[in-house]
């Protein structure tokens, strides 16, 4: 199973309803958040909402979801 989609099913439907809107936002292109920002030596970028972490990057004009993460210690360690 997808850990993307698993993690989604776990949290509570208010958390899953916000994760789900910012990603909709970032596909599409129309967000325009100060939350995104590049991580340090890696061309990975970050999008927070609350405790969770969007990690995603650029390739070829498109956006790719490489997880969604709970923020703690080891949230951008592997990257």
């Amino acid at each position: 199973m997808d850990k993307i989609a698993k993690l989604l099913r776990k949290i509570s439907k208010k958390d899953r309803f916000k994760l789900l809107h910012l990603l909709e936002l970032l596909v599409s292109g129309n967000l325009k958040n100060p939350q995104v920002s590049k991580i340090t030596n890696t061309d990975f970028f970050r999008l927070r909402s609350g405790n969770y972490r969007i990690i995603f990057h650029h390739q070829e004009k498109k956006i790719i979801i490489d997880g969604i993460k709970l923020r703690n210690k080891d949230t951008y360690k592997g990257l």
